[in-house]
């Protein structure tokens, strides 16, 4: 039989192996624990990294689709821009070619209408009423063919009320005033009809007014 000092120490030495086994289960579940800890840090990281690159992506696929959409309001919007500058230069040339023209036209009425305005058939005498009436017709009719050249010549344009024609924008009036061009040339000359009968009407006057 075993003495009781004996038996005491065979208990301490089991319960120190117990102790131990105890404290190794314990360092395998801290590690074990700190690997899943660390585990799941690297999963969060990731999963951050991963959240990152989908919002960098998303702003980048958010930029490129603005940027396509300016680059086409850009040409839509440099093409519309770059007509209507050709459009209104254009518009410009021929409102200012038209007032030009329009003041010709005023000038030469203008010069017209003072001599119309001086004839009074009812003061001429009997013996020269016939002669005074061919020279005021002649005048008149002069007046009347250029009047009618002019509205030939505005027909189609913004001033073709002026003269009782309604205005017809257009090609057909860009083609009209091309034809026309050699009336103004000749308005600005002082000689917007024939020639012969220019000089014969002028001959007349001339001879009508030194008597």
């Amino acid at each position: 039989m075993a003495a009781p000092g004996e038996h005491t120490h065979h208990i301490k030495i089991r319960s120190t192996q117990m102790e131990m086994s105890s404290a190794g289960s314990s360092n395998r579940d801290e590690d074990y624990d700190r690997k899943l800890k660390d585990a799941q840090d690297e999963l969060d990281r990731i999963q951050l990294q991963r959240e990152e690159l989908e919002r960098k992506k998303s702003e980048l696929e958010e930029l490129t689709t603005r940027k396509r959409g300016f680059l086409s309001q850009q040409v839509e919007l440099t093409e519309k821009l770059t007509s209507s500058l050709t459009l209104i230069d254009r518009e410009l040339f021929e409102m200012r070619q038209e007032a030009e023209d329009l003041e010709q036209c005023r000038v030469c009425f203008a010069a017209h209408l003072d001599k119309i305005q001086k004839f009074n058939p009812e003061s001429w005498s009997r013996d020269h009423l016939s002669e005074k009436l061919e020279k005021a017709s002649m005048t008149i009719d002069i007046a009347a063919d250029e009047y009618d050249q002019a509205a030939a010549h505005f027909e189609g344009s913004r001033s073709g009320a002026i003269f009782g024609r309604a205005s017809k924008r257009g090609r057909a009036a860009g083609s009209r005033r091309a034809g026309s061009s050699e009336f103004m040339a000749n308005l600005r000359n002082g000689f917007a009809f024939n020639l012969p009968l220019v000089v014969l009407g002028g001959l007349a006057l001339f001879v009508y007014l030194a008597k």
